[in-house]
């Protein structure tokens, strides 16, 4: 992979940026089949000969973009303090930090959006993966070093993380929805889902622990 996208790497950042996010863009758009190369090329000011030296093809590019997104919750995940053992804790810090990351790389977060609406077969099984990878590396990260004896035991461990994941991933998507663009995020996002973070707790925290 790093041998096919050597050229591009080769690059000026401020190149490198401009192409990304003109990609980043039209794909998010337009979907992959619809996606218009020349789009591509006129919004990052190169020429068409130049976009195809670095990627051999329209999938290349969208697979090298897959990675670039992947790299990007690598870094939210990397940022994340995986000691605070309190899970509401964990799950409003990680909450915090892909803010601020929407808010670096909006143009990735649209694509990230876009794909769960991707259906084009050439490009399926990557995404499928990135899915995939994704929900696996961020369960298995995101409950280390949980103190869990905050939790009720009268309640079924598993289902009761359920429901709070079904909740936020839920409220997510439905805050998602409402707007146009990951550039309209803002800070009201994390202030409602406090709201709902203190209900959960009142429903699934010990009484001494809310």
């Amino acid at each position: 992979m790093t041998i096919i996208y050597s050229k591009f790497h080769s690059l000026e950042t401020e190149k490198q940026e401009r192409i990304i996010n003109a990609a980043l863009k039209e794909f998010a758009r337009n979907g992959y089949d619809k996606a218009s190369t020349n789009e591509i090329v006129k919004e990052a000011e190169i020429s068409k000969g130049s976009l195809f030296n670095y990627f051999n093809n329209k999938k290349e590019l969208y697979l090298f973009l897959l990675d670039y997104v992947a790299n990007i919750i690598e870094q939210i995940y990397a940022e994340v303090d995986w000691n605070e053992p309190d899970f509401f804790e964990r799950i409003r810090q990680l909450g915090l930090i892909k803010f601020k990351v929407y808010k670096k790389f909006p143009y990735a977060f649209n694509f990230l959006k876009a794909l769960s609406h991707e259906d084009a077969a050439e490009v399926k099984p990557a995404i499928n993966k990135l899915k995939k990878d994704m929900v696996e590396s961020g369960l298995e990260r995101g409950y280390q070093n949980i103190d869990w004896t905050k939790f009720r035991e009268d309640f079924d461990r598993e289902k009761v993380i359920n429901i709070i994941n079904w909740t936020m991933l839920g409220f997510a998507e439905e805050y998602m929805n409402r707007l146009d663009s990951i550039e309209d995020v803002g800070m009201e996002i994390l202030h409602e889902a406090d709201e709902y973070f203190e209900i959960l707790k009142r429903c699934f925290y010990k009484k001494g622990e809310r």
